[in-house]
């Protein structure tokens, strides 16, 4: 299971609901988990970064998630 932190900025597309528990062995589970609750979701989702217990992945969809795993999305900043 990991715990998904979700940042304000998706907070319309939950419903308000500002974490949650989703079980997946990869990231990519993890989004198609997301988006089977809160439709609409993963599109979004493909244009954030994200943060896995404090290590932030630009594109983490082969990301393993360690049980327990913390998830945190945020805006995906491009370049720099």
């Amino acid at each position: 299971m990991a715990t998904v932190i979700f940042p304000d900025f998706l907070w319309p597309l939950t419903g308000g609901l500002k974490d949650t528990e989703v079980g997946g062995e990869r990231y990519r589970d993890l989004v198609e988990q997301l988006d089977s609750r809160f439709p609409g979701i993963a599109e979004r989702l493909e244009k954030t970064a994200v943060a896995i217990d404090g290590q932030i992945h630009q594109d983490a969809y082969l990301e393993p998630l360690e049980p327990d795993s913390e998830v945190v999305f945020m805006p995906r900043i491009e370049g720099g």
